[in-house]
């Protein structure tokens, strides 16, 4: 058998995913805070992209009076265009071939996007005036001290020594986020190059600092400490302290052996323990609270309907400046200039196109959610339908993966409160009758509620609530109402019935 090299000619098809394409989809499941942030980068990058400024006038023609003063200048901006049905017309070159094969495949299809305003499932693009988004921003922000920052000025004032002040910066940089250190000193005294007994009795000098209970190696020296500097601990509540496992049990039996003390005398020990804190260190923690912006707004109309609204009140304002393109073109420019001109104009008009698709998407995906989930808007938990993302893929006529992309991260306010999109896709749960299937988060919310109503002297067992599901014609069973309990942080019933008479 002879090898010999021959030439082959075959013809075969492949998916090529463009940059563009990428990027269209990668916006489809951003945030709107990252979305303000991508399009800040794509800003500094191209200078055909440019943010308005709401402080500028703009003339009645809606053009800003800086860019689009003649016939050579247009402008887009995101935030109008979710308004409309139609993406705007534009004589320029073609973005990608592949644009509209993705509209067709995975993605909305802008023209055909045109709810009957005055049906039911009224869809609108609004301000949302009655959210104020900087309002809310000043109620959750707080410029705060880092738990470090704390640390370290009292070291400088309380340490006068520099070798015991270079140990004791080592150990602050050596924390958790909740105050403990749980390494070895002997780690601290290697780095350093001291002795292990002078870096012990700087950690015991770091300890005497504040927050009273930073520095201890547990939980157990961590309340140990703040027993101390309140001048409680004695004894017998150090008896407690070392058998924090039997606390969390709820086991007074044991406690009362191990203590040795009355009911009445462990009650008031256990109220001292929980009145400490067992993350001093969060006090002083940076981490800011994170304002959830909705991505849109479920609220009712005059006719009692449901209407969907995009918020863009937080959705970049962007422009395409065409003046400068057209004037680069015009002019004696290399063909490197043009060449670059026009890249980049192809791309500011991508990435506008691309945005918005997004919002067009984001309000389909949303609208058809508020329909298919009318009930629980305006009748509560009881009745939120079971939803799969492929039921809603098949009725707006979408990919599964593009909705999968577009509830991403998104948030929907409504009466009933804020939610995640994802939030109403839920498992279905066979009712005894084989009709009208529940959503497990409707069973979720009937087993939380039969816990919160149950008497200190008839616990229910995951037994017992099966039962009485069953009775409500709520086929389950008991390894799911236990699964449903967990994920719910309600404890066993065990755990409940010390909970709730511990030391009665």
């Amino acid at each position: 058998m002879s090898i010999s090299q021959r030439q082959e000619i075959k013809q075969t098809q492949s998916l090529v995913m463009t940059p563009q394409l990428q990027q269209a989809i990668k916006l489809l499941q951003l945030t709107n805070l990252e979305i303000n942030e991508f399009v800040g980068q794509e800003i500094e990058r191209n200078p055909l992209l440019e943010l308005a400024d709401p402080s500028k006038p703009e003339r009645g023609d809606g053009k800003l009076e800086e860019f689009g003063s003649d016939n050579n200048s247009e402008t887009f901006d995101t935030a109008t265009l979710a308004n409309k049905d139609n993406l705007p017309d534009t004589n320029d070159e073609p973005l990608d071939i592949n644009y509209n094969e993705y509209l067709e495949e995975n993605s909305t299809n802008v023209s055909e996007f045109n709810y009957d305003q005055s049906s039911t499932w009224n869809v609108s693009s609004n301000k949302a005036s009655n959210y104020d988004f900087n309002e809310s921003l000043e109620q959750t922000i707080e410029n705060k001290v880092s738990l470090t920052d704390h640390l370290l000025e009292q070291l400088n004032a309380d340490i006068p020594d520099p070798a015991e002040r270079l140990i004791g910066y080592h150990i602050i940089h050596m924390l958790d986020p909740s105050g403990y250190f749980k390494s070895e000193i002997s780690s601290v005294s290697d780095i350093i190059g001291c002795e292990e007994t002078k870096a012990i009795q700087v950690l015991n000098r770091l300890k005497k600092f504040d927050p009273v209970g930073v520095f201890a190696k547990d939980l157990q020296e961590c309340l140990t400490l703040q027993l101390i500097d309140k001048n409680r601990f004695d004894p017998i509540i150090e008896k407690l302290i070392e058998n924090l496992d039997l606390l969390a049990k709820h086991d007074q039996k044991s406690l009362l052996k191990k203590c040795n003390v009355s009911r009445e005398e462990l009650l008031e020990m256990v109220v001292e323990i929980k009145s400490l804190n067992p993350k001093p260190g969060d006090l002083y923690n940076n981490d800011v609270a994170q304002t959830v912006v909705p991505d849109v707004f479920v609220r009712k109309n005059n006719t009692f309907d449901w209407t969907v609204e995009l918020n863009t009140d937080n959705l970049p304002k962007v422009l395409v400046n065409r003046k400068y393109s057209s004037l680069v073109n015009n002019k004696n420019s290399s063909d490197i200039d043009k060449t670059y001109i026009n890249d980049q104009l192809n791309s500011a008009n991508w990435l506008v196109k691309s945005l918005e698709q997004r919002a067009q998407t984001i309000l389909k995906v949303a609208t058809e959610i508020v329909k298919q989930q009318s009930d629980f808007f305006s009748q509560g938990i009881k009745y939120l339908k079971p939803l799969t993302l492929k039921d809603i893929a098949e009725k707006i006529e979408m990919h599964e993966s593009t909705v999968s992309r577009v509830t991403a991260n998104k948030y929907l306010e409504s009466p009933r409160g804020v939610f995640q999109m994802k939030y109403f896709f839920t498992t279905s749960i066979t009712s005894s009758c084989g009709e009208n299937n529940l959503s497990s988060e409707t069973v979720k919310a009937r087993i939380k509620e039969l816990v919160n109503n149950e008497e200190p002297d008839d616990i229910l067992s995951d037994d017992k609530i099966v039962e009485m599901l069953i009775k409500e014609d709520i086929d389950i069973a008991r390894r799911t109402v236990a699964k449903y309990r967990e994920s719910m942080n309600i404890p066993s019933s065990v755990i409940r019935r010390r909970q709730k008479k511990p030391y009665k």
